[in-house]
Parts: C-alpha cells; structure tokens; sequence
C-alpha cells in the first residue's frame, strides 16, 4: 500500500463510530489514509508529534474528529501547515453543539475547516481531504468526479411511493 496522504485521527475510541466514516470515502476513492487515537488532553505529547511531523511525513491533509472540549484540530492546526479539517462528534450531554463550538471558534492564525457533527461531517470531511489531495492528482480528481456524477445519477427526478 502506498503511503498516506490524509491522516484521520480522533480523541478517543468512542469516536471510531463517526470517524470511520472518513476512512469509508477515502478508502472508496483510493486515497492511502492513516487512521490514530491523538487525545489533545490525555496524550498531548502524542499530539505534538503527530502534528510537528505531519508535512515532513507528506501528508496533504488531516481530518480530526472530537467530542466536548473538541481541542484537537485546533491544537494540531497550531502545530503543522498541512491543512486540518475539524468533525465535530455528537456528545450525550449537548448533541454535539459543544463540539462544533469548540472546533468553529479557533483565533486568528490557525484555521480549522470544521464539518457539520457527527457521521455527515465526517463523510464530507473525508471528501474534502480528498478534494485537496486532487489538486495535485488528475487520477483521484477524476475518481472523485466519478463519485460525484454517480451521486447526482442516484437521485430520482421525481418521488415515487416505493
């Protein structure tokens, strides 16, 4: 397998569920991904490394789901150019609301493309990963306007009662 160009990583374990999802389209679409437990909290050192060595390592792209306190895609975007994409994960206690703020609210200087919460965001985060690492692959950029075309062409024109 070739190396990775999109790291998806995540807080903790219980956020796999909703994760996974981005690893589904990558995976769909070709896109050689990683996939790492980062907690901004419980392995902060972990977190430093990862960021620090993510462009050296080539990755294009990372895409960073958390719950609550929701700080790791804004620490990661403190620590590496390589673009970071933010999912939200839905929480038991405010529905992920905590999440989203949290990941939305980054100050000036280190942005975070923050998704909508939950498995939605995480499936669009995974495709914009995607997205970014086409810009410089013609091949995935046509996968992807193949997945596109195959989308719309799944939509009916009008409903049915089936």
């Amino acid at each position: 397998m070739s190396e990775p160009r999109v790291g998806v990583v995540m807080g903790s374990q219980s956020d796999w569920p909703t994760m996974k999802e981005a690893v589904g389209i990558l995976t769909e679409l070709g896109v050689a991904c990683e996939t790492r437990i980062v907690s901004a909290h419980r392995t902060p050192d972990r977190l430093w490394r990862y960021g620090g060595e993510a462009a050296g390592r080539g990755l294009k792209a990372i895409v960073a789901g958390a719950g609550g306190a929701a700080h790791l895609p804004g620490m990661l975007a403190s620590k590496t150019r390589v673009p970071v994409i933010g999912v939200p994960v839905q929480t038991k206690a405010l529905g992920g609301v905590d999440s989203l703020y949290s990941i939305v609210q980054m100050p000036r200087g280190f942005p975070v493309a923050t998704m909508a919460i939950g498995a939605a965001g995480a499936l669009n985060g995974g495709l914009m990963a995607a997205q970014i690492v086409a810009l410089e692959d013609a091949e995935l950029a046509a996968r992807i306007d193949a997945w596109r075309a195959a989308l719309a062409a799944s939509i009916p024109e009008e409903p049915s009662d089936d």
